[in-house]
């Protein structure tokens, strides 16, 4: 594998670089930082990237993607990173999308993915449910044919930005008297403004409201609105879960939240010095990043798979694994560098029991959200322990 950029990836670097410092909004960047973006900021930015023909980095250039090299992708994701710009929600663009490509027909290729890619329409996922979410095989929304409609009936859980949705895909139990859990399932596509469909906020800890649940009732659906052959969307929600696992990595964003870690640790005071100065301090950033180098080339490994025309296959569990732990490591780590300024703080919905405004410096204000909303990240995408099952069978065959 070579390692080496050419003359052409760089000069491909400094045009993303120079075009994102032109583009992406200052006041965007600000809401960002203070973690109050807006449904209508990731749209914006996503029609943003769309005209200039950057709005879906990784799709085919058939279906509107750029045509990139995996090197460019890879780049262009460092470069997102470095100018700490809003990540594009990945229900839509990376993970319904390769759906649609590969198991949809025409019609609705032609419909939804153009819509996907310039911003009009918002995804969030239906898969998990209460008591069916590693072992999703088990899930229980149910949807029966009646006439040219399917109708509906059930409940999802940790419908990640479901307030914000125009649309969702949604796993349903299509034929209740299959042989295995696995079968008599189907991919089905709902308009969120439907009668009877409601969402309800989960409000996290610290205040936060990003994941919801989603009750189906009665919920009248197009039969056009199947995605492949009804009770096989067991083997579609297995493809888009390779492709929710291998985006889940985040290295760009990782190596991003160890430079924000170091500037912290850099003027945080440990009896006097700088708190990067403590040995036992500096040591757990080293191992840190010895093992965000190490998933650094298993990405890149994967991505010479991809140049090569191979797809992602059991690697990405093996990515999904490390890249949250780091990413969950990251956030310890600042917590505990920035002390007792990383107090909480309730955002949202202030309690008696916390403070309604943060206090200290700014770096210091979203790290102990930041820490609790990513404990989530071992578990969503299939649990680490469900991966490392994975592993034990498609790679070591046991």
């Amino acid at each position: 594998m070579d390692l080496q950029y050419t003359p052409e990836d760089t000069a491909f670097r400094e045009e993303v670089r120079a075009w994102l410092e032109a583009n992406y909004p200052k006041e965007l960047r600000e809401r960002v930082s203070r973690d109050q973006y807006t449904k209508e900021d990731f749209l914006t930015w996503q029609k943003t990237l769309y005209k200039k023909g950057w709005g879906a980095p990784a799709w085919p250039k058939q279906y509107g993607g750029t045509g990139w090299t995996s090197t460019q992708k890879y780049i262009f994701q460092e470069e997102c990173a470095r100018a700490e710009t809003l990540p594009i929600p990945p229900f839509g663009p990376s993970m319904l999308a390769p759906v649609l490509m590969a198991f949809a027909n025409e019609q609705q290729k032609a419909h939804y993915l153009p819509r996907i890619i310039n911003g009009t329409d918002f995804w969030c996922q239906g898969y998990s449910e209460p008591g069916a979410g590693s072992d999703l095989a088990s899930l229980k929304t149910k949807a029966e044919r009646v006439g040219d409609h399917y109708v509906i009936n059930g409940q999802k859980t940790w419908t990640t930005l479901g307030h914000f949705a125009d649309w969702i895909f949604v796993l349903c139990r299509t034929n209740p008297n299959a042989r295995k859990p696995q079968e008599g399932i189907s991919f089905i596509l709902v308009d969120m403004k439907t009668p009877g469909v409601e969402v309800r906020p989960i409000i996290t800890m610290d205040g936060g409201h990003e994941v919801n649940e989603t009750w189906f009732t009665d919920v009248k659906v197009p039969v056009e609105n199947l995605v492949g052959k009804e009770n096989e969307g067991w083997t579609y929600a297995k493809y888009l879960l390779v492709h929710e696992r291998s985006g889940i990595a985040g290295v760009a964003r990782s190596k991003k939240g160890v430079e924000r870690l170091r500037k912290i640790a850099s003027v945080e005071l440990d009896r006097g010095e700088p708190i990067i100065r403590n040995p036992e301090f500096a040591r757990k950033i080293a191992e840190l990043e010895i093992d965000l180098t190490a998933l650094e080339f298993t990405e890149l490994r994967t991505l010479a798979r991809e140049s090569q025309g191979k797809g992602a296959g059991p690697e990405s569990s093996v990515l999904k694994i490390k890249g949250t732990e780091i990413q969950q490591r990251i956030t310890e780590l600042t917590l505990e560098a920035v002390g007792v300024y990383g107090a909480p703080y309730f955002r949202g919905f202030p309690s008696e029991s916390g403070n309604q405004f943060p206090i200290g410096p700014d770096y210091a204000h979203l790290a102990a959200p930041t820490y609790a909303n990513m404990r989530k990240t071992s578990i969503y995408g299939g649990s680490n322990e469900i991966q490392r099952n994975i592993i034990a069978k498609m790679v070591l065959g046991l």
